[in-house]
C-alpha cells in the first residue's frame, strides 16, 4: 500500500519580536503623519477639509492590512493605552510602541518642515505645518471635550472590531472609515489629533501657540483611549482570548 501523503498544512511565519513590532509603529506613524497631516500642510486649500479626512482615513486603511499582521497597527498612543488597559498587550510592548510612534511622528514632520522650508520651497497651506489649536472656533473647554469624545470612538472601533467575534476582514475599513469621518468634525474645530504621536512632531518645528497647547491634544486623547478601553467589555461578544486577532486585517480562511 502506498505511503499516503500527509495533508498540507499552512505555512507560519516566526510571531514578530518587540523590535519588529516597533519598527512597524515606527514606520507606520511615520507615514501617517507625512502623507496624511502632509495632504493638509501642501494642499488643504486645494483639496478642501473633505479630503485631508479621507486622505487620513485611506492611509490608516492601507496600514491596518500592511503592518497590522505585524504590530497590530496601533500608530497612536492611544490605541496602544487602549489595548494596553484591555491586556491586548505587555507594559513592556505598550512602552516601546510609544517611543516608536513618537518618533516616527516626530521625523514626518521634521520632513514635511524640510519640504516647507526654502530647501524644498513647497507652501504650506495650513501656515502651520498642520498643528493642532484651539481658541479661533473652539474654546479649551471645547477641544477638551471633542479630543476625549473623538478619541473615544475611534478606539472603541478599534478594540470592538479587532475582535473575532466582529466580520473578518473587514476592521481596517472601519477603522479608517471613523477616522474618516472623525476629521470631518475634528478639523474645522482644532485640526483633529485624536493621536498625540500626530501632534507632537508638527508642534515641535512650528512652535509657537501651537507648541504651548500641546498638552491638550496629549492628555485629552489618551483619556478618550482610556474611557473606550473601561467601556468596551459592555458591547463585546464572549469569545476566547484565542479568537481576538489584534490587527483586525484576518481574512476568513479559504
Amino acid at each position: 500500500m502506498a505511503d499516503t501523503a500527509p495533508a498540507p498544512t499552512r505555512s507560519t511565519a516566526p510571531a514578530p519580536d518587540t523590535t519588529r513590532k516597533a519598527l512597524a509603529e515606527g514606520v507606520g506613524t511615520f507615514i501617517l503623519v507625512f502623507f496624511a497631516v502632509g495632504a493638509a500642510v501642501f494642499g488643504i486649500q486645494t483639496i478642501g477639509k473633505l479630503g485631508v479626512a479621507v486622505a487620513f482615513g485611506f492611509v490608516l486603511l492601507a496600514l491596518a492590512y500592511a503592518i497590522g499582521p505585524v504590530s497590530g497597527c496601533h500608530v497612536n498612543p492611544a490605541v496602544t493605552l487602549g489595548l494596553l488597559m484591555r491586556k491586548g498587550i505587555t507594559m513592556r510592548e505598550a512602552v516601546t510602541y510609544w517611543i516608536a510612534q513618537v518618533i516616527g511622528g516626530i521625523v514626518a514632520a521634521a520632513l514635511l518642515k524640510l519640504m516647507v522650508s526654502g530647501f524644498g520651497g513647497a507652501t504650506d497651506e495650513t501656515g502651520a505645518l498642520g498643528t493642532n489649536e484651539y481658541g479661533k472656533t473652539v474654546s479649551l473647554g471645547g477641544a477638551m471635550v471633542i479630543e476625549v469624545v473623538m478619541t473615544f470612538l475611534l478606539v472603541l472601533v478599534v478594540l470592538l472590531v479587532t475582535s473575532r467575534a466582529a466580520a473578518p476582514g473587514f476592521a481596517g475599513l472601519a477603522i479608517g472609515l471613523v477616522l474618516t469621518v472623525i476629521h470631518l468634525v475634528g478639523i474645522p474645530l482644532d485640526g483633529t489629533s485624536v493621536n498625540p504621536a500626530r501632534s507632537i512632531g508638527p508642534a515641535l518645528f512650528n512652535g509657537g501657540t501651537p507648541l504651548s497647547q500641546l498638552w491638550v491634544f496629549i492628555v485629552f486623547p489618551m483619556v478618550g483611549g482610556a474611557i473606550a478601553a473601561l467601556v468596551a467589555p459592555l458591547f463585546e461578544t464572549a469569545v476566547h482570548d484565542s479568537d481576538v486577532d489584534p490587527t483586525g486585517a484576518t481574512v476568513p480562511e479559504v
